[in-house]
């Protein structure tokens, strides 16, 4: 589950989006100006812009260029209908992840969408090599320490060494032999449910959603 902030001055496409987005398990704000929207965007309460370029208050280039200055480094796809090359080099040399002219499919910006989401993921991971944070889960690796909103909770070692590892791989999922080899080295053995064990020790702790179950396939730790 993502927190998706869109910023679009058009009704209809706003609560189309917004629709389909929860509908994919994400929380959407919308803001139809251009001024709200960059306040929204630097209260840091999002995980990802969709952003129009024609709006009320500030363009949406202002609003990309203000963010950019201000430090964020938040991921902003552009969905407008001016789909020139020139418009597309503005915004891309501005500062934005994405660019979608319109009109678009929406199973393409939902594609869009997680990509971006892994990919801002995995740059957090890389840029605190002494922490781990994704969404509203943070992991100190050097006290061992997880906080969860601010709020800390105690980890075994166990459920530590398994937050962890989905934590590096945020996005994907890993089968039970993944998470066997990983966190307890053991072979494989089909009758063993240690992984789905420790899954729902980690769920009751930083909440139900932050683990998805893949049917036949694994575990996905959500971004």
């Amino acid at each position: 589950m993502a927190r998706i902030l869109i910023v679009e001055d058009e009704d209809r496409i706003a609560a189309f989006v917004a629709k389909g987005l929860r509908a994919e398990g994400h929380v959407t704000t919308v803001c139809a100006d251009g001024r709200l929207g960059l306040e929204a965007a630097l209260a840091d309460e999002h995980d990802l812009m969709i952003l129009d370029i024609g709006l009320p208050g500030l363009s949406g280039f202002q609003v990309l260029e203000q963010l950019r200055d201000q430090g964020s480094r938040m991921p902003v796809i552009v969905l407008t209908a001016r789909g020139s090359v020139t418009d597309t080099v503005t915004a891309l040399e501005g500062g934005a992840d994405d660019y979608m002219a319109k009109p678009f499919r929406f199973a393409e910006l939902v594609a869009r969408v997680r990509v971006r989401l892994r990919q801002h993921a995995v740059e957090s991971v890389s840029d605190a090599a002494d922490a781990l944070q994704v969404g509203g889960v943070h992991l100190d690796l050097r006290t061992r320490r997880a906080t969860v909103g601010g709020r800390q909770v105690e980890l075994s070692a166990r459920e530590f060494t398994l937050a962890e590892t989905f934590m590096t791989n945020a996005g994907q999922v890993l089968s039970r032999e993944q998470l066997l080899d990983r966190v307890w080295g053991l072979d494989f053995d089909p009758g063993s449910n240690v992984v789905d064990v420790y899954v729902g020790y980690l769920r009751r702790k930083f909440g139900a959603a932050a683990i998805t179950t893949v049917r036949g396939m694994g575990y996905r730790f959500n971004v």
